[in-house]
C-alpha cells in the first residue's frame, strides 16, 4: 500500500516508550497439548510439529498494540518504526518486531522504504481524491442496486449502520473500533451490487482509507454527526428515494465530496 494513499515516512521523533505498553508483551497462552491439535499417533504429531502458537501470539499481539498506537495518535505519520527501539520497549525478540511490522504494511498502516526502514504511513491529498472517486462509483452503485438487492443484502446494511452508530454512542469505543464499523458500514453498501470482485476493490479502497480517517475522526472528534449522516442515507433507502436531488444517490455523492475535503484540510495535506 505503500505507493497508494500514503508517501514515504519522514523524519519524525522515535516511537515514544511512554504511548506504547513498556515492558515484556503479557505471556500468550500455553499451546494445547499435541493431542488436542493433533490427535493421537506419531504421524499425527510429526504433522503438526512446525506449528508454533505462542509465536504466532506474540506476533499478533505485537501488531495489535502498534496498531492501537497509531490509531490513538501516540505513533504519528512518519514516526520512524525502530525494531530495537521496539522490541526493548515491548520486551519481545526484534524479529517478532520485524514480522509484526510486515503486517502493519500490509495493511497500509506503514510504509517500508529501502535504506530507510518502516515508518507510519503518511496519508497523501491525490491518492485521498482518486480513493474517493473509485468509492463514489462503487457505493454510488450499491445504493443503485438497493432497490434490486435480496433482503440479506439490505440486512447487512442495517446490521452496520446499526453497530457503527452503537458504538458512537456508547462513548466506549476505540478509534480503532470505530474505524472499523465505519467502514464496514461504507462496504455494505457495494454488497447491494451482489458482485464479490466489487466487494472486493471496496474492501482495498477501505484500507488505503482507515488510517486518514481515524487520524480525522480523532482531530474533529465528530463520529456524532458521521452516525447521524449515514442514518439519514438509510433512511432514504428505506423510503425507496433513490433519485433526484435529495434522493440516497445525491446524497452519497456529497458525503463522499465532503469527506474528501474534511480529509485534506483536517490532516493539512495540500
Amino acid at each position: 500500500m505503500s505507493d497508494n494513499l500514503t508517501t514515504q515516512g519522514s523524519a519524525s521523533p522515535a516511537p515514544r516508550r511512554g504511548g506504547l505498553q513498556n515492558g515484556p508483551m503479557p505471556a500468550a497462552p500455553p499451546a494445547p497439548p499435541t493431542g488436542s491439535l493433533a490427535g493421537s499417533g506419531a504421524g499425527s504429531k510429526a504433522r503438526f510439529a512446525s506449528l508454533s502458537v505462542e509465536h504466532a501470539s506474540t506476533v499478533s499481539r505485537v501488531a495489535a498494540e502498534l496498531r492501537r498506537a497509531v490509531f490513538e495518535g501516540e505513533l504519528e505519520s512518519g514516526t520512524p518504526l525502530r525494531e530495537l527501539a521496539l522490541a526493548e520497549s515491548l520486551g519481545v525478540s526484534r524479529p517478532t518486531v520485524r514480522e509484526a511490522l510486515t503486517v502493519l504494511v500490509a495493511e497500509g498502516l506503514a510504509t517500508r522504504e529501502p535504506n530507510r526502514g518502516v515508518s507510519v504511513a503518511t496519508p497523501r491529498a491525490e491518492s485521498v481524491r482518486d480513493v474517493c472517486r473509485a468509492r463514489w462509483v462503487l457505493e454510488g452503485a450499491g445504493v443503485q442496486a438497493w432497490t434490486a438487492a435480496d433482503d440479506t443484502r439490505r440486512g447487512r446494511v442495517r446490521t452496520t449502520l446499526e453497530a457503527y452508530t452503537d458504538a458512537v454512542r456508547s462513548g466506549q469505543a476505540s478509534y480503532e473500533e470505530l474505524n472499523e464499523r465505519h467502514l464496514s458500514f461504507h462496504v455494505s453498501l457495494v454488497e447491494l451490487t451482489g458482485s464479490p470482485r466489487l466487494v472486493h476493490m471496496a474492501e482495498a479502497l477501505m484500507d488505503e482509507l482507515k488510517l486518514a480517517l481515524a487520524q480525522v475522526d480523532r482531530l474533529q472528534r465528530n463520529a456524532h454527526d458521521e452516525a447521524e449522516s449515514h442514518e439519514g442515507l438509510v433512511a432514504l433507502l428505506e423510503a425507496g428515494d433513490i433519485d433526484g436531488r435529495r434522493g440516497a444517490y445525491a446524497f452519497l455523492r456529497k458525503h463522499i465530496d465532503d469527506a474528501e475535503v474534511e480529509i485534506i484540510e483536517a490532516l493539512g495535506l495540500e
